[in-house]
């Protein structure tokens, strides 16, 4: 597989705080790479090595397999938690000078801020100044100036903080059609229900630490209990709950308005016994397996390695 960045072992002490200890991700070309943790687990020091605004105290890091340089950092958009916008400056003023920061020309940067500016509907911003703004409307500014020099790599540290939910969306679905059109996404956050629709592949980190990474699905896929929901119309619900115990756990139940609903645990991913069973006992409405959570699978892999969770 194809990888746009590497890190190898990465380690990184500040004083006699570790904050990373042998980190080894490989982040996917053209894919959504959720960096996930708790706050404080090491995932922004992380990123800031990416970015080389400091440096590994071990470990190396490659990007499109050549060591990471300073010539990279072109090919590299970042969009920071915190805001690095200037208060008193006009927002197109801004926009302007820290594209050209980025390389691109003057005549090239105007062209495609008025691009992004008529996408998110913001044309009326351009002489506003940013401290006139609410936090979320410089985030849309910021996401802008991240994207415009159209990196090879983007690196979004908690994007969705300071948006409403519909203006979170519609940078969800920018992200989306970022990934569409080839570029590769670091995604960070401790906001585990956000990876579910935008991440393909994840790695947790935990005190410094990754303690999991891999695809999203296979994950779940691992970390399945074979645990479906049903919901069954019949007319004998105590008789049928009778005979699933004694082959099957019963995680609860519920009959009302002649359906039982209950969650049922599998002694394996063999279900075929349990749909005869309910088969012939009633009409079936559902039967759905239970898939992980996100945040269940970290909770669990943290409580496995018996680290202590905030």
């Amino acid at each position: 597989m194809n990888h746009i960045l590497v890190a190898n072992k990465v380690s990184k002490s500040y004083g006699g705080h570790t904050a990373l200890q042998n980190v080894s991700i490989e982040i996917p070309k053209n894919s959504i790479y959720g960096l996930l943790g708790p706050n404080g687990a090491g995932k922004t020091t992380l990123i800031r090595i990416i970015n080389q605004i400091t440096y590994p105290d071990q470990g190396e890091l490659l990007f499109e397999g050549q060591p990471l340089k300073a010539e990279h950092i072109s090919q590299i958009g970042y969009l920071p938690e915190e805001r690095g916008l200037y208060k008193s400056m006009k927002v197109g003023e801004q926009a302007l000078y820290l594209a050209q920061l980025k390389g691109l020309s003057k005549t090239d940067a105007k062209q495609k801020l008025k691009y992004w500016f008529d996408r998110l509907e913001i044309g009326d911003w351009w002489n506003k100044k940013i401290q006139e703004l609410s936090k979320g409307m410089a985030q849309k500014i910021q996401f802008i100036v991240t994207v415009l020099h159209e990196p090879k790599l983007l690196i979004f540290d908690e994007p969705f903080s300071g948006f409403d939910p519909i203006n979170a969306n519609t940078i969800k679905d920018e992200i989306l059609k970022l990934k569409e059109n080839g570029t590769s996404i670091i995604f960070s956050t401790h906001r585990m229900e956000s990876v579910e629709e935008l991440c393909e592949y994840i790695a947790l980190i935990h005190r410094s630490e990754k303690i999991l990474d891999g695809k999203l699905s296979d994950i779940k896929e691992a970390y399945k209990k074979n645990i479906f929901k049903v919901a069954l119309e019949t007319q004998y619900p105590m008789e049928l709950l009778g005979q699933l115990k004694k082959g099957f756990q019963v995680l609860n139940s519920e009959f009302e308005a002649n359906q039982l609903s209950f969650s049922v645990q599998l002694p394996s991913s063999n279900s075929g016994e349990l749909l005869s069973l309910l088969g012939s006992k009633g009409n079936i409405k559902n039967f759905t397996e239970t898939i992980p959570s996100t945040n269940e699978i970290f909770i669990r892999t943290v409580e496995s390695k018996g680290i202590a969770h905030e």
